[in-house]
């Protein structure tokens, strides 16, 4: 069985929504994606840094879930990473109320021995220099390193995020982030400059719209399941490049093909994390559930029509 290696926050989000609000609840990038990807059955370790305010009933949660947590560093005299956030009526758009980097300020990464030969490699939003730390740990090239990265560092540390960049096989960002990392606005023409920078394929998240993949000319689309009750976007994303990296972990097939099933199994994922507070829904999710909502995915995209 191949390993799988995320690398990410594992942190506490507090966060407000027209549908309620929480106290300082599990949250974090590599949580998300390690939850996500643990629905596959793959071995999957995570690389990350808490506090000793971090509860040892979280860790043991993740242990339950198949995952290592070995390379979960704890800084037992420090706070674990803090963010907090509001979401307006219209979801997509949220207000960040507090960053408090504490322990992440000075995390330096280290990859387990167990996982330094690891298959495939996750790269969670964080800042470059710690992505590319953990990519030069690794003595040999993963079979995939896909890279989850944000505006805030484009923003802020761009020649070391193009440099981490240049080598992945794929980069997951949303819209609003293509348009910003190639100067166009047509996703189609931002997809062919980010191809340019270094990754193969490019997966263009649209939140409620669903996901686009392209790769060397072909295009793929993926919708969003409409759901009846949207309860909490955070983690979304994260869950999506989970299922998305999980599935190809666990099927070890690189294909073009395959990356569009990957994606599906994303969106179905990201689908139940948004159903609840926090990682609540994906703490329990069973396979029966996941496999139902497959069939509606299924049922919602399929369609006979006759080609004249």
């Amino acid at each position: 069985m191949s390993k799988l290696l995320i690398v990410g926050t594992v942190a506490f989000d507090a966060i407000e929504t027209p549908f309620g609000k929480t106290d300082k609840i599990l949250g974090g990038a590599a949580t998300y994606i390690s939850l996500s990807a643990s629905k596959f059955g793959v071995n999957s370790g995570i690389v990350s840094v808490v506090g000793g305010d971090f509860p040892k009933s979280h860790l043991n949660m993740l242990e339950k879930n198949g995952i290592d947590i070995s390379g979960i560093e704890i800084i037992k005299n420090g706070k674990t990473f803090f963010w907090s956030g509001k979401y307006h009526n219209d979801l997509n758009v949220r207000d960040t109320l507090i960053t408090e980097l504490n322990v992440l300020a000075d995390f330096n990464p280290i990859v387990p021995q167990a996982f330094v030969d690891a298959e495939f490699l996750m790269l969670g939003n964080l800042h470059p220099a710690v992505q590319m730390g953990v990519i030069k740990q690794m003595p040999k090239r993963p079979k995939l390193v896909v890279l989850d990265t944000m505006n805030f560092w484009m923003n802020n540390t761009l020649p070391e995020l193009m440099e981490v960049i240049k080598k992945v096989d794929v980069i997951t960002i949303n819209d609003e982030e293509a348009r910003q990392l190639s100067g166009e606005y047509s996703l189609v023409k931002a997809a062919h400059k980010i191809h340019t920078m270094g990754p193969k394929y490019v997966v263009i998240k649209k939140g409620e719209h669903g996901a686009l993949l392209f790769n060397n000319g072909n295009v793929f689309f993926a919708p969003a399941l409409p759901l009846e009750e949207v309860f909490d976007p955070t983690g979304a994303g994260d869950t999506f490049a989970g299922g998305f990296i999980g599935y190809l972990t666990k099927t070890e097939d690189l294909s073009f093909g395959n990356m569009k099933n990957a994606i599906i199994y994303g969106s179905n994922l990201a689908s139940f994390c948004v159903e609840k507070f926090g990682t609540t829904k994906m703490e329990t999710l069973s396979q029966s559930e996941i496999q139902q909502r497959l069939t509606q995915f299924k049922n919602l995209t399929q369609f006979d029509i006759e080609l004249q």
